[in-house]
């Protein structure tokens, strides 16, 4: 997301903030922390910093039973950490004990050690992940976890996946992206023919200016790109506003630092790591998956253009592949339409409990 997208956010919790007043956001907070209570003898409820890469890593481990299969979500961003998205996420925790986890430069991680120079690599965040996944299992007993990236987190999940196959039992995917340069140019295309349709003058002008060679793009013309392919999504409303800001401001484990260290993590890990993922193309790591495949993916989705995503799941060689398509669905469609993902991968994941 763009420097203006960050602004907007920021000044949407402050506005929201005024609008609502704190003790309307208090009454918001103590009702999802209600809502997403867990009390079973069974549960897992966690949230601790564990050693990762020789540094505190924040994980957050939420479930309703400690046998059900352990689901560890990458996420993207590069530095936008999903545990923002836990209240949306409840009913996935009555079948999977759901981790999510602050990569380092970001969230909470980011909120306890400050990555030091050359640290923001993708192949230091693999290492980082094997690490987690290995931890994972030792905690909680289980020989195979499944694998859930995101977005940017797929430039971290794939190469999992593909390292140590013998740590999961499916690698899940979503808002996937296959060549970056190719993505970019094409959705530019796209994002700017929606414009025009739409009748965005200003947009069409913003969108226009970017040259149509994205190599020659800086990290902002890149999120001029993002913040109107977003915005003209299907649901027409910016995800960072009409999602995330409202989450920063009413997650029950979110206090009013940890929503500006998220916002500051991502702008900073994003800038910090423009030139790597815009070199990014998964069909280089080869066709051949040693885990269970399966692709969940927004129909409508034109920030990770859903064709390249389909063509690439066709063109790999894996022990199964499933293909879902959200219908409706663009962007973050785990979030924006958690109760068609979970049904996805409640019929796609091996050894997934049937739903009651």
């Amino acid at each position: 997301m763009p420097i203006l997208t960050v602004l907007a956010a920021l000044t949407a919790l402050v506005l929201l903030a005024a609008t609502t007043g704190l003790a309307v956001r208090h009454r918001q907070r103590t009702r999802l922390r209600r809502a997403s209570r867990l009390t079973g003898p069974d549960a897992v409820d966690e949230g601790r910093f564990v050693e990762i890469g020789g540094v505190p890593q924040w994980l957050r481990l939420r479930g309703e039973h400690r046998d059900n299969p352990v689901l560890l979500v990458v996420h993207g961003g590069p530095g936008s950490p999903y545990s923002l998205f836990t209240p949306r996420l409840r009913a996935w925790e009555r079948y999977f004990t759901v981790v999510q986890w602050d990569r380092r430069g970001s969230g909470r991680t980011l909120g306890r050690t400050r990555p030091a120079p050359g640290e923001l690599t993708f192949e230091r965040m693999v290492d980082d992940g094997v690490e987690v996944a290995e931890f994972l299992r030792r905690h909680l007993g289980q020989e195979r976890i499944v694998l859930l990236a995101g977005s940017m987190g797929t430039i971290v999940g794939l190469p999992m996946a593909l390292r140590r196959p013998d740590l999961f039992s499916a690698y899940v995917t979503t808002d996937v992206y296959v060549d970056l340069v190719a993505n970019e140019t094409e959705g530019r295309r796209l994002t700017l023919e929606q414009a025009r349709t739409a009748g965005r003058r200003g947009a069409v002008r913003a969108l226009e200016r970017l040259d149509e060679d994205p190599t020659r793009w800086t990290v902002r013309d890149w999120g001029v790109r993002m913040q109107h392919a977003m915005a003209l999504g299907p649901t027409r409303r910016d995800p960072m506003t009409g999602l995330i800001a409202p989450l920063l401001l009413t997650n029950p484990e979110y206090t009013l630092r940890d929503a500006w260290t998220w916002l500051r993590g991502f702008a900073a890990t994003r800038d910090a790591m423009f030139e790597q993922f815009m070199r990014w193309d998964a069909r280089a790591l080869g066709d051949t998956l040693e885990v269970p495949f399966v692709l969940v993916q927004g129909a409508s989705d034109g920030v990770t253009l859903t064709g390249p995503a389909l063509a690439h799941a066709a063109s790999l060689h894996t022990p199964s592949t499933r293909v879902v398509q959200v219908p409706g669905a663009g962007h973050f469609c785990a979030f924006t339409h958690p109760e068609p993902f979970l049904e996805a991968l409640l019929a796609h994941v091996p050894r997934v409990p049937e739903a009651a």
